[in-house]
């Protein structure tokens, strides 16, 4: 079928309807709209056999849905109505939850039209955006994909909602998020800021100024008067609570009127000098598993195995956070393992730069120089490591220089579900990481040409098709880590040292006839070029980004 997405943002769950649907043999078009004008646009250019929307902010007109069906996903189980859905499920401590597929009709209260599909999912005690991305766009998909199959058999009829329970809630506002930290628990503050999570962020105040939390870990052992910044770590600060405290990763000045949005940035960065005072409580890389603090980079060794876990906000890593990740990679390469498995338990591998640090620091050109030679540095790492065999294990999504990341290693794990963006184009950026041999000895000269010019998403099932990665694994979030861990041993156990002699001489082998840092010297130079010119797109691009603007026209 011809199918056409209409959504406000390609966002995550967009880009997974997408390639997964693609990959089922639809054809495919995705369209952002607006408003009603922009909507009517898109369907009358593309005249679909099926208009579907996974994220919409705005109304179906009735010219379109009267003409066409027109499903929308909406994060909520049936008779759930609102646009705050998934962050009341988080902050009222739901257990289950659910997703619905309704028709777009002549209803004057959205999400009450008649549902096509539902499903339902476990609610974990993670951020609101990790839980959006996992849990309930495996629930999503799954009742995508219902749907799409009974509108193509042409004869299911929909179900009016008039036999559920109807719960219609407005917008969870910034007085309902807010924390009195004189009176709130650890779990009371970790639910109001996991629901906030991505956006909009609590509102709250600190250290003499108004700024957006997000991010909410426990903190099992530093203590101090409820509200206090009690230390700092790996960027984040803590805070503490009426029995504990809790960890923030990220905050955003509050906007002062007239001024662009500011950038979400590393609590300790945004903060700099008001924290004068406050010690550093750094923990090693080895925590024990019954720790309840905050960490983003841990190691771990089950037998011949080590795992290297890491998870950045957003997947974004600065320069100072890739160091720190080189270092642990480094400690990691100093144990007496056999494989190290690389990527975080839940959601993001990475995003590869960290455009908000990078938008916000005194000269962008000089910050982007110095994170892409920091990311450099790490994927010439792994691709140095010839002693043991190292797996990337992508629990969720990765793009751009995150892609390339993955790529580096010997062998590319993800979850089913995972949506790569092995490309930088649409930043303006020719890109780096050693992409220019890591990406074309996987899938050829020819595909790596097609994905990094027409910037191509590309879906779990296609990746494996292609090469971009070795296996896919049907696994929930919650169950992904498991299972790569058995697949760890195994590996560990199959062969190992036979495969890592191997490897060893292909590395030498690759090294004589153009040496990695020929392949690192002609990426960096285009890079060079663009970070110093300022009227490079690129500049122009990462700004609209940062601060939620509409991409400007210019030439990439």
């Amino acid at each position: 079928m011809r199918i056409l997405l209409v959504a406000s943002a390609f966002n995550s769950l967009t880009q997974r309807v997408h390639a997964e649907l693609g990959d089922r043999g639809h054809t495919m078009t995705f369209t952002q709209v607006s408003d009603s004008a922009s909507v009517r646009s898109a369907v009358a250019r593309h005249r679909p056999d099926l208009v579907l929307a996974p994220m919409l902010r705005t109304a179906i007109p009735e010219d379109v849905w009267s003409r066409h069906v027109c499903l929308v996903v909406h994060p909520g189980p049936p008779g759930d109505r609102g646009p705050s859905s998934l962050d009341r499920a988080v902050q009222e401590g739901c257990r289950t939850w659910g997703v619905t597929v309704l028709q777009a009709e002549a209803e004057a209260e959205m999400d009450a039209g008649p549902v096509w599909a539902s499903a339902s999912f476990d609610v974990p005690e993670v951020g609101k955006s990790d839980l959006y991305r996992g849990e309930a766009a495996d629930a999503a998909m799954e009742a995508v994909l219902s749907a799409v199959r009974r509108f193509a058999s042409g004869g299911f009829i929909p179900q009016e909602q008039t036999d559920v329970e109807v719960r219609t809630r407005p917008s969870l506002r910034q007085d309902a998020r807010r924390i009195d930290w004189s009176t709130a628990s650890t779990e009371s503050v970790l639910r109001v800021l996991r629901a906030a999570d991505s956006q909009p962020g609590v509102l709250d105040e600190l250290l003499g100024a108004e700024w957006f939390l997000y991010g909410g870990h426990p903190e099992d052992r530093l203590r101090g008067r409820p509200g206090e910044v009690l230390a700092t770590r790996a960027g984040a600060v803590c805070r503490a609570t009426t029995d504990g405290a809790v960890w923030i990763p990220r905050l955003r000045r509050r906007r002062t009127p007239g001024a662009p949005r500011s950038c979400r940035l590393p609590a300790v960065l945004a903060l700099g000098g008001r924290l004068a005072g406050v010690p550093e409580v750094s923990v090693p890389w080895h925590l024990p598993e019954r720790r309840r603090t905050y960490s983003d980079i841990r190691y771990s060794e089950q037998g011949e195995v080590g795992f290297l876990r890491f998870s950045f906000p957003a997947g974004a890593m600065s320069a100072a956070q890739c160091r720190r990740l080189l270092d642990a990679y480094d400690f990691a390469r100093s144990r007496p393992t056999s494989v190290v498995v690389l990527g975080g338990e839940r959601d993001f591998f990475s995003n590869g730069i960290h455009l908000d640090v990078i938008e916000a620091a005194a000269d962008p050109g000089a910050e982007s120089w110095a994170n892409i030679n920091a990311m450099d540095d790490l994927v010439e790492a792994v691709l140095t490591t010839t002693d043991r065999l190292v797996v990337s294990a992508l629990a969720g999504n990765a793009a751009a220089g995150g892609a390339m990341l993955a790529l580096a290693a010997d062998e590319v794990w993800c979850r089913a579900g995972t949506v790569l963006n092995p490309h930088y184009r649409l930043m303006g950026l020719y890109g780096s990481e050693y992409w220019t041999y890591t990406l074309p000895r996987r899938v050829g000269h020819d595909r790596a040409e097609t994905l990094t010019r027409d910037a191509l998403l590309v879906g779990a099932a296609s990746a494996e098709r292609m090469g971009l990665v070795d296996r896919v694994v049907d696994a929930s979030p919650g169950e992904f880590a498991g299972r790569v861990a058995g697949m760890a041993a195994e590996l560990s156990r199959h062969r190992a040292h036979e495969r890592i002699a191997r490897k060893k001489a292909t590395r030498e082998r690759d090294e004589a006839v153009k040496p990695l840092a020929a392949y690192r010297d002609e990426e960096l130079r285009l890079m060079r070029r663009t970070f110093d010119d300022p009227a490079a797109p690129y500049h122009a691009l990462r700004s609209a980004f940062v601060h939620k603007q509409p991409p400007p026209a210019v030439p990439v």
